[in-house]
């Protein structure tokens, strides 16, 4: 019987007639500031720029070679799974229908178009993935074709493998820590099950965003659970519930190598590689960079891999991006200020500001009383502390106000 490292190599080499593979490059910023060989694997370098290519491809391979009459491909999906699925379609010179919810942003409506071309329509469908899935599902079954699954998928698994046959190859040798993002678990798991078999000492730690932490639910209930809420801002690896082929995959991994990440920390990070190094990121390609400074005691003198996963990044997130950085750095506040209604109140509060304090956002609310009026006060500046001196000097001229920087609810609907 062939053995998974035998499978996920011979599904490389089969890639190798798709795409070369995608460079393992050093990061001289990154090893400097951690004192290690950081390594990054830059799957956001694919020719669809994130490592779902090699899933699709390898899943359509195999059903093709098993059955070269099924021509009817159909996926659902609102990213990088997508593409990857066009893509392949292409390539084979099969039919490919791609579902996707009507809320997709028209950048990868139009990316997945391109990259399918003739071969490939996109079908807009439901608000909410969970109505794009079933109809997607529905057709399929009543065409008879062949539903590719983006995570939850023998197949898919050992060609997302192909990620680490390609680090160990590139390295010439195995790292001391390979760190890879986690949603449905495709990547993770056929990466741990290809490292598992040839290079067991390879250390491995697993990264979810917060909002979608799906692994770490299943591995304190021991079973795949579905999260009753997922942030949605890094939506390629937020997902609701891990894959049952992934999860017995990753099963007995410690919790304690599977590390969150805080959606405004990402911002952080993507902001800093794209300004210092210039690589661009999506959030989820983002994950394995972002926990370098929690991982920095471990690593140390270290050869570490951090997967970047995609590049898929829609430039008009930036300005949310930006803001989100700024707010989880402390760089920027929001609070709600009580002015009394007099001439000079304004001028007042106006004198407190520092030379690196800027007025991001002005706006008045409604009157809460008659002698005094509420203000809503975005403020920007260069330095954490300045906001310690800024308080302080409210609070000794006796203003009134509430932080609602970090309030969600508040911060939701006046920010």
């Amino acid at each position: 019987m062939t053995s998974f490292a035998d499978a996920a190599l011979a599904a490389t080499a089969r890639m190798r007639g798709l795409f070369p593979p995608t460079p393992c490059l050093r990061n001289d910023f990154l090893s400097e500031k951690f004192g290690a060989e950081i390594w990054l694997k830059r799957e956001d370098l694919s020719p669809v720029r994130s490592y779902k290519i090699r899933g699709a491809f390898n899943a359509m391979r195999k059903v093709r070679a098993n059955d070269p009459a099924q021509e009817q491909f159909v996926c659902a999906s609102a990213g990088n799974h997508a593409q990857g699925v066009a893509f392949a379609c292409r390539h084979f010179g099969v039919r490919g229908t791609i579902y996707m919810p009507v809320t997709t942003p028209q950048q990868k409506i139009h990316k997945t178009r391109t990259f399918g071309g003739d071969s490939i329509e996109v079908r807009l469908v439901g608000d909410y993935f969970d109505d794009t899935l079933a109809a997607a599902q529905a057709w399929c079954a009543e065409v008879g074709g062949h539903f590719l699954a983006p995570f939850d998928d023998d197949d898919v698994i050992e060609g997302q493998a192909s990620v680490a046959v390609e680090i160990l190859d590139q390295l010439g040798s195995a790292p001391d820590m390979v760190i890879l993002p986690v949603g449905g678990g495709g990547l993770s798991a056929g990466s741990r099950k290809y490292l598992s078999e040839v290079a067991p000492d390879v250390a491995l730690r697993l990264v979810e965003p917060e909002g979608g932490a799906s692994l770490m639910a299943a591995l304190h209930a021991g079973a795949p659970v579905t999260l009753p809420k997922v942030d949605n801002f890094v939506d390629g690896a937020s997902v609701a519930r891990i894959g049952a082929r992934n999860f017995a995959a990753l099963a007995e991994t410690d919790p304690a190598n599977v590390l969150s990440a805080p959606e405004d920390r990402i911002c952080v990070t993507l902001l800093e590689m794209l300004n210092i190094e210039g690589i661009v990121l999506e959030p989820a390609g983002a994950l394995a960079v972002d926990v370098l400074p929690t991982l920095a005691a471990d690593i140390a003198g270290k050869t570490v891999v951090c997967v970047t996963s995609g590049g898929n990044f829609d430039f008009e997130r930036l300005p949310e991006v930006k803001e989100r950085a700024q707010r989880f750095s402390g760089l920027k506040k929001y609070f709600i200020l009580r002015l009394p209604q007099r001439p000079g109140a304004l001028r007042d509060f106006l004198e407190l500001l520092g030379p690196n304090d800027d007025i991001a956002r002005f706006e008045y609310l409604k009157k809460s009383a008659r002698n005094f009026g509420s203000v809503l006060i975005g403020i920007e500046t260069v330095d954490a502390s300045n906001f310690q001196h800024l308080f302080a000097q409210l609070d000794e001229r006796g203003f009134v106000y509430q932080d609602i920087t970090h309030t969600p609810t508040l911060a939701e609907f006046l920010i």
